[in-house]
């Protein structure tokens, strides 16, 4: 027999033998650490998978926090490690959308966000899901997919793989056909995940999918996980409760290679084609960034200035894209920079504020914080302000980078832009309260608190606005308060059900309208002069379900409104017919930068464009 012959025969051999072990793993999701029984929860499936002997490893697939807290984090970690046997995370949206560290503290205390090994013969691969820092549809942050190429460049092709991640592969989760279009090239036989709180089987694509329940109790007395077993090519699974001790069996998948380039099942793909309507605009140019971008952008001269995920402080020339120049910080990024004069200025997870010449990209200085800082700074005065994760709002002179006062009694982290009216700076955090500060001295003229005792209510992610001698903001308990600007007292509050209004807002060129976008997808305008929340203006635009926070921006007569599903649309501020809508990716866009004829974009998968006339 051929030698060649002989020796692809024993590597066909040793495949089936890798393919036939049989093995048993822990899987658990949703431990959502902050939670009130979640450590006692969890402490008990680490006991219980400790007595297990059979178990050869354990998976974790997201939302190991409620918070994404520093000291949520640590004591998952914690508890973790009491573990006996090899264990394995990803973080889900809940460790990462709230996250004080922006996204950096999970790195730091669980050493990665993905993960790639090997057992039994089959390869494990996980990713992280976000949103980072932003509400929105779950994504696989663009420095993950970069990874994921790589893992996959250097998987044989007869690898049986299996994809973990916190969200089920479909629309909930953005650019969830980036990673299946990528899977299918390889011999991907199952998909994990979580988010669900329930033991479910799904179908992604023609792969097979299984979400494992919540660790958390919720309103039973026990919390529980799933045990894997891998025998004779299916995998069987398990539903296990501590302290009961007995297993539920509850699904069963068979583990094969498909014949992907065969199926003739048409699956749901996002569509461009609305770039063929309404064609007022065209794309100028485009520009493709590794990481994620989860900020807006500054404009200084001929650039225009970003932040990403990778910790890239850079100008891009405004006319064709190309990168000018580049700064990089030791932390993700997502503060959107601030121009004055020669100088731009933003906020690093590092823990350190970065002021650069806006012409070279050279350090002139930085700041230090004592946490993260992933708010955005304004400039005025020569004067730098800007909130941290340390309880800290600072103002920092423009030109040497000292520090000209420091507010150092917020109970929150601060991720919003802050407003600057009638010398007052206001900003709102994650603790529930929302802050004016004299902007000469630092000194509290007032602070208000929304009552509720859930973080997530906060009215923290909004950009404010003010006008007729009052501020506003929305937040996610769909509440939108008017305040008394000088005093903070509470004008009007309004949560209106069919007026669903989340965090993304904006105000009118002429002060005359608050923007605000609904939830169901409306463009409202509401009156800054009236007593109670009027609608003063309505668009004709209808979206649907819509959670993308970025501020809304009117510049020359346009509204330009940003979404969670890639598309920018311009509305005529007189008529509020939509004039053009354009879809630069599926990703969330962040806050635009209009400028004369054109207007530039960027979503959080770090897709730019420069959007003109047609």
């Amino acid at each position: 027999m051929n030698k060649k012959l002989i020796l692809f025969l024993y590597f066909l051999l040793l495949v089936s033998i890798a393919n036939a072990q049989s093995f048993k793993f822990a899987f658990v999701s949703d431990t959502h650490i902050g939670n009130q029984t979640a450590a006692e929860d969890l402490r008990r499936t680490v006991k219980d998978i400790n007595a297990n002997d059979e178990l050869k490893f354990v998976v974790i697939t997201g939302d190991i926090t409620e918070f994404g807290a520093d000291a949520e984090l640590a004591l998952a970690k914690q508890i973790l490690d009491s573990l006996n046997k090899k264990w394995y995370i990803i973080p889900g949206n809940h460790d990462a959308n709230w996250s004080e560290s922006g996204s950096n503290t999970f790195r730091r205390v669980f050493g990665a966000e993905t993960f790639a090994f090997n057992h039994g013969g089959y390869l494990f691969t996980g990713a992280s899901s976000g949103p980072n820092m932003r509400m929105g549809p779950g994504q696989v942050p663009r420095e993950n997919i970069v990874w994921l190429d790589s893992v996959l460049k250097s998987t044989p092709a007869q690898t049986p793989v299996v994809y973990l991640n916190h969200y089920p592969q479909d629309s909930a989760q953005n650019n969830w056909y980036n990673v299946i279009d990528r899977l299918k090239k390889k011999n991907v036989q199952l998909i994990l995940c979580g988010h669900g709180h329930q033991n479910h089987q799904y179908t992604f694509d023609g792969i097979p999918g299984v979400m494992g329940r919540s660790n958390l109790r919720a309103k039973d007395s026990i919390g529980g996980y799933n045990i894997v077993t891998f025998d004779n090519n299916t995998a069987y699974f398990e539903e296990r409760k501590p302290i009961i001790k007995a297993n539920k069996p509850w699904a069963k998948v068979a583990l094969m290679q498909r014949a992907f380039d065969k199926d003739t099942a048409r699956y749901y793909r996002p569509s461009y084609a609305v770039n063929q309507k309404l064609t007022r605009v065209k794309p100028v140019w485009t520009y493709q960034d590794q990481s994620d971008i989860g900020s807006g952008m500054a404009i200084h001269k001929n650039a225009i200035i970003l932040t990403d995920t990778k910790g890239l402080i850079y100008a891009l020339n405004k006319d064709n894209g190309k990168r000018l120049w580049s700064y990089a910080t030791q932390g993700k990024i997502y503060s959107t920079p601030a121009v004055s004069g020669n100088y731009v200025v933003a906020g690093s997870s590092d823990q350190n504020v970065y002021c650069l010449s806006a012409i070279t990209g050279k350090l002139v200085w930085k700041a230090p914080a004592e946490k993260a800082i992933v708010a955005s700074p304004v400039i005025k005065d020569n004067v730098v302000f800007i909130g941290a994760s340390d309880g800290h709002f600072r103002a920092i002179y423009l030109n040497n980078g000292k520090l000209k006062w420091d507010y150092n009694e917020v109970k929150g982290f601060v991720v919003t832009k802050p407003l600057i009216y009638k010398n007052i700076i206001y900003f709102g955090c994650w603790a529930n309260d929302f802050y004016a500060l004299d902007v000469n001295s630092g000194k509290l003229i007032w602070k208000w608190n929304n009552g509720s005792g859930n973080r997530m209510f906060s009215p923290a992610a909004c950009y404010p606005v003010a006008a007729n001698g009052r501020v506003f903001i929305v937040a996610p308990d769909r509440y939108m308060t008017a305040f008394d600007a000088s005093t903070g007292r509470v004008i009007w509050r309004k949560q209106d059900p069919k007026l669903r209004v989340r965090e993304s807002m904006g105000i009118s060129a002429d002060s005359s309208l608050i923007y605000v976008k609904t939830m169901d997808g409306n463009l409202l305008g509401i009156s800054p002069v009236a007593d109670s929340m009027q609608v003063a203006w309505k668009s004709t635009l209808q979206l649907p379900y819509e959670l993308c926070p970025s501020a809304i921006v009117e510049d020359q007569g346009v509204v330009f409104v940003p979404t969670h599903s890639g598309i920018v649309y311009g509305v005529d501020r007189n008529s509020g017919q939509t004039l053009w809508k354009y879809k630069v990716s599926n990703c969330l866009v962040n806050t635009v930068l209009p400028l004369n004829s054109k207007v530039y974009v960027s979503t959080t998968d770090g897709a730019v464009a420069c959007l003109g006339k047609q």
